[in-house]
């Protein structure tokens, strides 16, 4: 790696409106080499996710294999409804049409093994950054368990843990990309490799205000204008639920993890996840060793998740995503 670059980055996406901002700054910030994109269900059909990746991939300027990976969740469950409520019939507010066309075409292998093949060929240098359900990185896992040892960090945007006054966002204490795949999660979390979580506890502590999005149009060589009209759809959502006035920065905190990790504050601890009943979808972290016998957690590598942000740092950095 080059003296600038810090991070190589495998983007792991659902696009998804957070997405589609994750990936701008991730492409746009100097320390960073993306490496390639994957991506899953969640925001929508795979079809439609992968669509979305391969187009934002050519509109970014990024020269890397996009794959395409899970359609559904390790287990199969009931038909769950995509948000187009949140994201959008094209996951991307309406604004898939507005983007160029591409030429290019995805990557012949599935998702997981390309990841795969990338973290082998470098090992300790490859970042994971996961931003929808995470069955492509447990699939992984499972096709080469070999790969947690060679994998430099984890970074996911996911669930939640109850500080801050903040649940989850599909139950009570679920969030959704956990929810959408409860294994998947409980298979990365207890994995043999650094994790670092960007959950609901920091991501809706970082409200991007209407004003502020404003401020981007006519910057980022048309990607402002493109961002603040694919956001209209997200704000309309979270107006009408949360009157905040504004957007979560769900995704686009995790890629400033990546970035700046000093703008949070995290908490050890090894984390599980419920598989089923009334709870399923909530993670757990057993931070402060409340019971010294064995417990769902003993033996499980000790993974961080984020409890503290300085929201208006990570405004700042994705602002100058756009200079």
């Amino acid at each position: 790696m080059s003296e600038a670059v810090q991070h190589q980055v495998i983007f792991d996406t659902d696009p998804g409106i957070d997405d589609a901002m994750a990936l701008f700054l991730l492409a746009r910030h100097p320390s960073v080499r993306m490496r390639a994109i994957t991506a899953a269900f969640g925001n929508a059909a795979i079809e439609t996710t992968a669509r979305n990746a391969l187009a934002l991939a050519g509109y970014y300027g990024l020269d890397v294999p996009v794959a395409a990976g899970a359609a559904g969740p390790l287990q199969a469950v009931a038909q769950r409804d995509f948000p187009a409520h949140v994201h959008g019939e094209d996951a991307l507010g309406g604004m898939y049409a507005r983007l160029p066309r591409t030429q290019r075409f995805l990557d012949s292998r599935p998702a997981h093994e390309l990841i795969c093949d990338l973290v082998n060929a470098e090992p300790g240098q490859i970042t994971l950054v996961a931003v929808g359900p995470m069955t492509n990185l447990a699939l992984a896992l499972r096709h080469d368990p070999g790969i947690a040892a060679k994998v430099r960090q984890v970074v996911v945007m996911a669930g939640a843990f109850g500080t801050h006054g903040h649940g989850g966002n599909v139950s009570p204490v679920a969030e959704a990309n956990v929810i959408n795949d409860p294994e998947a999660a409980d298979l990365v979390f207890t994995a043999a490799w650094p994790v670092v979580i960007i959950g609901l506890d920091v991501t809706q502590e970082v409200v991007m205000k209407n004003a502020f999005l404003a401020t981007l149009r006519g910057k980022g060589q048309g990607v402002g204008d493109f961002l603040w009209e694919a956001t209209r759809h997200y704000q309309d959502f979270y107006d009408e639920r949360d009157g905040i006035d504004g957007i979560y920065s769900h995704d686009a905190s995790a890629a400033a993890y990546v970035i700046a990790p000093s703008l949070f504050k995290l908490r050890s601890g090894p984390v599980r996840v419920v598989q089923q009943g009334i709870a399923i979808g909530q993670t757990i972290q057993d931070h402060g060793r409340v019971n010294p016998g064995q417990t769902p957690w003993s033996g499980c590598p000790r993974q961080h998740a984020c409890i503290g942000v300085d929201a208006d740092g990570v405004r700042r950095l994705f602002a100058a995503a756009f200079d």
